[in-house]
């Protein structure tokens, strides 16, 4: 009774009560997760060595023109000493035609590409790969650059490269028929026993023609990685052939800029040898660089420039020529064609790598 007495008399607050909710054990509701602010991005910054050879691409041009005056500086000087005395009317003509010649160069890559492209730039990349084109054999530099040019307008690799294949396929088969064309125009100035090449000239081409198709065919069997890609190549050039020969615009641009290209070329030299006083006509001085380049135009030289004018210079003194006025006019038509535009292509070839555009 005594004890029923002491706990009945103990105060309603100093009984214990529930403990509290921290100790009753782990909170089943996770934590919330405190923000944390995102670092700042670091520009991005090229290192030193790669900035390095950006700067070495840029200036290359400039010194493969340094390279080249230096090998073949005393065609520059006879050349510009014949057209010092020249008539002035002829060569700005010859200058026109040079002019045009660029336009058609991307008159034909554009033929290739089924997608359309920016026409400013496509002459100014071409414009560009003219320097390039005269520094490196086969046509290489010019479709580098090209080829750079179409990557850098989105064309994946494969199909850039296709273009460059059809590019270079179109223009033989349309010299060739040009050719034909002239033959059979103007049957009265043909010799054909003066024009057919023979010796050397003979020799050259079909060793130029068989050294490039025995190299691709051992490449391709001595190397199985080179298969796939070779073959998705071929595979996504037939189906650009076929998607472009269903756009008019593209087969007249294709086919029609690469036969205009060798007659520009030939008139060129026509328009220099008049202003010099050469004794051929029009009809004659084309015939003759068409005979000259198709006969040697697959040996490999930078811009065509070896074989191609001592061909070109047979075949004029073939019909009838003397032989100073047509090397003079060849020299000249290289200056025009060569060494007037390389300064200033190669400055656009820099330009062009320091934008990004190739």
């Amino acid at each position: 009774m005594g004890t029923f007495r002491l706990v009945s008399l103990l105060p309603l607050e100093d009984i214990p009560g529930p403990l509290p909710a921290s100790t009753a054990g782990p909170d089943p509701t996770p934590p919330v997760p405190v923000p944390v602010p995102a670092p700042t991005p670091v520009p991005f910054r090229l290192p030193s060595a790669a900035r390095l050879v950006t700067r070495v691409l840029t200036l290359l041009p400039l010194l493969l023109i340094a390279v080249w005056a230096a090998v073949d500086w005393r065609a520059m000087y006879d050349g510009t000493t014949r057209l010092a005395s020249a008539d002035p009317w002829w060569l700005l003509a010859a200058f026109f035609f040079t002019c045009l010649g660029w336009g058609t160069a991307a008159l034909v890559r554009q033929g290739a590409v089924p997608d359309r492209l920016p026409t400013g730039l496509l002459i100014a990349s071409q414009f560009a790969a003219g320097a390039a084109n005269h520094a490196l054999p086969a046509s290489i530099g010019a479709h580098a650059v090209t080829l750079r040019f179409l990557q850098g307008r989105g064309i994946p690799l494969a199909r850039a490269t296709a273009s460059l294949a059809l590019y270079s396929l179109v223009r033989p088969i349309a010299k060739t028929l040009v050719l034909l064309v002239f033959l059979i125009s103007f049957p009265e100035i043909l010799r054909s026993g003066q024009l057919v090449p023979q010796g050397w000239s003979l020799i050259l081409a079909f060793g130029g023609l068989g050294i490039a198709f025995g190299t691709a065919a051992v490449l391709l069997t001595v190397v199985p990685p080179l298969r796939r890609p070779a073959l998705r190549c071929v595979r996504t050039a037939l189906t650009d052939v076929r998607q472009l020969h269903t756009m008019p615009s593209r087969i007249l641009a294709l086919w029609g800029g690469a036969a205009a290209a060798p007659v520009l070329q030939a008139t060129v030299i026509f328009s220099v040898g008049a202003s010099l006083g050469l004794p051929l006509s029009w009809a004659q001085v084309v015939l003759a660089f068409l005979a000259a380049s198709t006969a040697v135009g697959a040996v490999p030289a930078p811009g065509g420039i070896g074989p191609v004018d001592a061909a070109t210079v047979f075949t004029m003194v073939a019909f009838g020529a003397p032989m100073d006025l047509a090397t003079a006019s060849v020299i000249g038509y290289r200056v025009l064609t060569v060494w007037l535009p390389l300064l200033p292509g190669a400055l656009m070839l820099s330009a062009l790598v320091h934008r990004k555009v190739l």
